[in-house]
């Protein structure tokens, strides 16, 4: 009997017919729109007690406060939700695909409406965080401490990169799912056990980048069958849990899970496993929660600004880091107002610096989320794009948070990267639409 439940493939569907046929899953649900606005909250908790700025010696230190922390690798037993989160987006996007392709959508009309959604707001935070770069180098700050913000505030950026390329892929993967669910998933599987094994053989850590796209491709999958009313039990979490156990034991793969992030491990993949049997036991209970109008109101609010909150967070949370420290040092006594790390004193300070950060980036999303709506909806993106448009709109998507990676944040990498992001975008307008709806100037 399989560990995951997999329901038998549908039938092809005929024209302007959905795909999931009848007696499918809706096109929203609540259990999973609660699970994600959680999800993403979770990440932006985890950021903020990852940030920690202190003087040490006369010298200004940002640093990952947890790196440290002798209970950090269980902390990232619990808090590690970046493979639940893509679970909730593969469910979104398939139930979403299937829908707007009976609709007549194409599949490159699909993925340059995925650009549309995904790509204009992270270019207006990568362009102010260009901005308060290059004000900070001209104010005379330290260009160390410039590069270190500029690094601490790309490292969320790493999701952005990956969703566009698995939201690209959405049309292929689901058809592959559709086809033969089994085999798609124990193919990517066998894609992440190779690159592991490449790389402990070698040594050669970057080889373990190409599983940036087995890992989360497959955790995407896992969302295809969620959709489709897989179900998976607790002898699918123990096989799993046994099986990363295993691949620690072996030296493929950090015990730590935001260690095995980068790059990704099979370890993530399996975890993936786990948390879809742990949403599959917890979903009555979710979906009760999610009918409470607190909760219903607080997740349409989270998933509503979900790119907002996520391309925003780390940036208000590293200038807010900034913030207490120049405080501090106007106060005269920077080095001692401000807790060192993982001390007693840290510790006790972390409930006053959550809700500080909560309060700070409720704000810098406001005020964003303002400006998109003042900005965003004048886009207007091409519904039927050429095949090759859409790829070449894709890689400079991905490329743009790539070159801003690569580089560790510099200055100019967060303007090469603005400038990519823009071209993508530009890639995916519809001129022909605008051109049509400005008013000619001739009488």
């Amino acid at each position: 009997m399989s560990l995951i439940s997999i329901p038998p493939a549908p039938a092809a569907p005929s024209p302007g017919r959905d795909p999931r046929g009848a007696g499918t899953a809706p096109a929203r649900d609540a259990a999973v729109d609660l699970t994600r606005a959680a999800c993403l909250l979770a990440v932006v908790v985890v950021h903020a007690l990852m940030v920690g700025v202190s003087v040490q010696g006369g010298e200004v230190v940002l640093e990952n406060a947890l790196e440290s922390w002798g209970g950090f690798t269980v902390f990232s037993w619990c808090a590690q939700m970046m493979p639940l989160f893509f679970i909730a987006g593969g469910f979104a996007s398939a139930t979403h695909y299937r829908r707007v392709s009976a609709q007549g959508a194409t599949p490159s009309g699909y993925v340059v409406a995925r650009l549309g959604r995904l790509l204009p707001i992270p270019l207006l935070a990568a362009t102010a965080t260009a901005l308060v770069l290059g004000g900070l180098s001209v104010a005379g700050v330290s260009p160390e401490i410039v590069a270190a913000a500029g690094w601490r505030m790309s490292q969320p950026l790493w999701f952005l990169g990956v969703y566009v390329l698995c939201s690209a892929l959405v049309p292929a993967m689901l058809a592959l799912h559709e086809r033969a669910p089994r085999l798609t998933l124990g193919a990517l599987g066998a894609g992440i056990v190779v690159v592991d094994l490449v790389r402990l053989a070698t040594g050669v850590d970057a080889v373990g980048f190409a599983n940036l796209a087995f890992v989360w491709l497959f955790v995407q999958q896992l969302g295809f069958l969620l959709a489709d009313g897989v179900t998976a039990g607790p002898r699918a979490a123990a096989a799993a849990l046994a099986g990363a156990g295993l691949w620690i034991a072996v030296g493929a793969s950090p015990a730590n899970l935001f260690g095995a992030l980068n790059p990704p491990t099979a370890v993530l993949a399996l975890l993936g496993v786990v948390q879809l049997a742990a949403f599959t036991a917890l979903r009555p209970a979710l979906t009760r929660l999610a009918t409470l109008p607190a909760f219903s109101r607080g997740a349409a609010a989270v998933n509503g600004r979900a790119m907002t909150i996520y391309s925003w967070h780390m940036s208000a949370t590293v200038l807010l880091a900034g913030a207490l420290l120049v405080a501090a040092h106007l106060g005269g006594s920077a080095e001692t107002a401000l807790p060192l790390p993982l001390s007693s004193e840290w510790w006790l300070s972390r409930p006053l610096w959550l809700v500080t950060v909560a309060a700070v980036v409720a704000c810098t999303v406001t005020a964003a989320t303002r400006l998109e709506r003042r900005l965003v909806p004048r886009l207007r993106f091409v519904t039927h794009p050429a095949p090759a448009r859409t790829l070449l709109a894709v890689l400079c998507g991905a490329g743009g948070v790539l070159v801003v990676l690569a580089a560790t944040g510099s200055l100019t990498a967060w303007l090469s990267g603005a400038a990519l992001i823009a071209a993508a975008i530009g890639l995916c307008l519809d001129r022909r639409q605008k051109a049509n709806a400005a008013p000619s100037s001739r009488p």
